[in-house]
């Protein structure tokens, strides 16, 4: 399984927004600037995440972006099905051999746990020496 910049950037948007939440809404532009990213691909990635109601936009001056559930409601696993699709390691499965099948549906299924037991307070709360508080992930 492969998570291009699309389902990484995805999660940047939704750990600012967590971080940010209950605080009133944050700007892409805020966002891009404090990551180093391209506020125009932003723009692009935060549609099918309002679409798939994981944010609520806010018109005005002082509008942008809030999370529509509470951080943690929502798991990276949603949001990386919501920009990448649906959570696959291989192709063709039924190709394989018994022995294969298993290992890439146990690989699969590892990989579907740790991102839907991971919300965005997990994320959020993530500090900055590196370590996480409270979590750790073994795969």
């Amino acid at each position: 399984m492969k998570i291009s910049t699309k389902g990484r950037y995805g999660l940047t948007i939704m750990i600012e927004l967590a971080k940010n939440y209950g605080e009133g809404p944050t700007s892409l532009k805020a966002i891009a600037q404090a990551n180093g990213l391209s506020e125009h691909y932003l723009e692009q990635l935060i549609a099918p995440l309002r679409n798939a109601g994981l944010v609520r936009s806010i018109r005005g001056a002082y509008g942008g972006y809030v999370l529509a559930l509470e951080p943690s409601k929502i798991t990276a696993g949603d949001v990386i099905r919501v920009l990448e699709g649906p959570i696959t390691l291989v192709e063709g499965l039924e190709d394989e051999g018994p022995a294969q099948r298993e290992l890439w549906i146990r690989i699969r299924d590892a990989i579907k746990g740790v991102l839907d037991q991971t919300t965005l307070t997990d994320l959020a709360s993530h500090s900055e020496d590196g370590e996480i508080d409270g979590y750790m992930f073994y795969i």
